[in-house]
Parts: C-alpha cells; structure tokens; sequence
C-alpha cells in the first residue's frame, strides 16, 4: 500500500491493518520529512485517544491529513503506533 499527497510517497508499506475502512501503517513505513506534528487531538469510544500530524510538501499544508493512536484502548492494540490518513491523501 501507499499513501500519496501531491506526487510525493508519505508511506508505503505490505503491512498495513485495515481498520474502517482505513490503512493503518507502521510507524516506520511512513518519510517523517512530510509530517509536522499538530496540536488536534480526538477521543474514540473505543479506540481512545488519537493525535494528528499535518501532512506537508513542499509550500502546501494538508492539515490534520494523518493521525495515530499512540496507546489505543485494547480493543484497538493492533493499530497502536501505526499512522492513517485522510484529507486528499491518497491510499491505494
């Protein structure tokens, strides 16, 4: 799988777990050249707790276009440390 915003590869990735429809990526398949963090943060019933990163090449902002659950609830252990994404990116 991978994971493009505006022609650049932010993750890519055989190892990916697919949770709502979402690809979740490991940490390490994503280029952290692309992610600046941001201060979003969201509560899931029952995922827990998800912090978002701006996805970023070049001059252009995708704001909040990844997040991750750092330390899920139990329910959602498989995608913990693994990054999603939204906003236009695009996952195929």
């Amino acid at each position: 799988m991978r994971a493009v915003w505006n022609g650049a590869t932010i993750a890519e990735s055989d190892d990916t777990v697919v949770v709502e429809g979402n690809h979740y990526f490991p940490s390490g398949a994503v280029d952290p050249a692309y992610m600046r963090p941001s201060a979003t943060r969201t509560r899931c019933p029952w995922k827990g707790g998800a912090s978002y990163h701006d996805v970023v090449v070049g001059d252009d902002v995708n704001t909040d276009a990844a997040w991750c659950y750092a330390d899920p609830l139990p329910a959602a252990r498989e995608i913990a440390g693994r990054v999603a994404f939204w906003r236009g990116v695009q996952v195929s």
